[in-house]
């Protein structure tokens, strides 16, 4: 069976196809994304110590806006992308590649998934609000980091891992020490599984021209993805020293680094399937870092 992310399963497939195609291109499917871009966020307010009814607010409304910015990336995306995906085996059945959807659609759709995410960032304290603006830059132009850079993956780690600064801020009223080594955290993650991620359509990219840290380093990309890891548990140890968590912090880590240390015994570059698999399992090393940043706190 051909690789595609492309699955029309469950909820989806009784959409009509207008909406199907809209779900798709917004990546409501497959939610590992939103996950994986609010995880960082969570992490950043649960560092900063909020109220406990702050903390609860500013976590819901970090995970809806997650949702709703995750789609409007993708919508960016597939519309940087749209020639490429369809030369690419596994993105050549999205929406605006196949022609089920046209730009104009692509675009009328983004504003209605910016309309409510700006609202959700005005509603945080100032410094928020001017990180995420800036946050809007990154957002923007990832979709041509794979073209001029064999480095798209540390872009994304840039965007992606922004929530660990955000989230602080918007608790905080600042950027301290802690949430710097919390984002170098982030990116390190991120790097880390994207690179994992890009596996899937390293020969396809190699044929058509996207640079991916998947094609710079091949058969090189367990002890790559080891280093990655490694200083992710690394700067998440430093984040808790600069915070002065409870030992209870330290303890839980080793979970989340045993899941990570998993991930690299088992990564195989070869099985885009299991690459997949592994790029999904971030969404549990993420909570587990959640964790332990709440028994260091508590």
């Amino acid at each position: 069976m051909t690789h595609t992310d492309i699955v029309r399963e469950g909820w989806l497939a009784r959409l009509p196809p207008k909406l199907q195609a809209y779900a798709l291109l917004g990546r409501f499917d497959r939610p590992i994304g939103a996950w994986l871009l609010f995880l960082p966020g969570l992490w950043s307010i649960l560092l900063a110590r909020p109220f406990l009814a702050e903390g609860l607010s500013l976590i819901a409304r970090f995970a809806l806006g997650a949702v709703l910015m995750r789609a409007a990336g993708c919508v960016v995306n597939d519309l940087w992308d749209r020639d490429l995906d369809r030369k690419v085996t596994r993105t050549q059945g999205r929406p605006l590649a196949s022609g089920a959807l046209s730009e104009t659609e692509a675009a009328l759709f983004l504003a209605l998934l910016l309309i409510p995410s700006a609202a959700i960032l005005l509603s945080l304290p100032r410094a928020a609000v001017v990180l995420g603006l800036a946050s809007l830059l990154l957002v923007a132009t990832y979709p041509l980091a794979k073209r001029v850079t064999y480095w798209p993956q540390v872009m994304l780690g840039f965007t992606f891992g922004w929530g660990a600064i955000l989230g602080y801020a918007a608790v905080r009223g600042r950027l301290e020490a802690p949430a710097f080594a919390l984002y170098a955290a982030a990116i390190f993650w991120i790097l880390g599984y994207d690179t994992v991620y890009a596996h899937q359509d390293r020969e396809d990219d190699a044929l058509v021209g996207i640079k991916s840290t998947a094609l710079l380093f091949g058969e090189r990309s367990r002890p790559f993805l080891a280093v990655c890891y490694a200083l992710t548990v690394a700067f998440l140890a430093l984040a808790g020293a600069l915070a002065h968590l409870g030992v209870g912090f330290y303890l839980v880590l080793l979970l989340p680094a045993a899941l990570l240390a998993r991930q690299v015994v088992r990564l195989d570059i070869d099985d885009p399937r299991l690459c997949l698999a592994l790029f999904k399992a971030n969404r549990e090393v993420g909570l587990a870092v959640a964790l332990a940043l709440l028994a260091g706190i508590l």
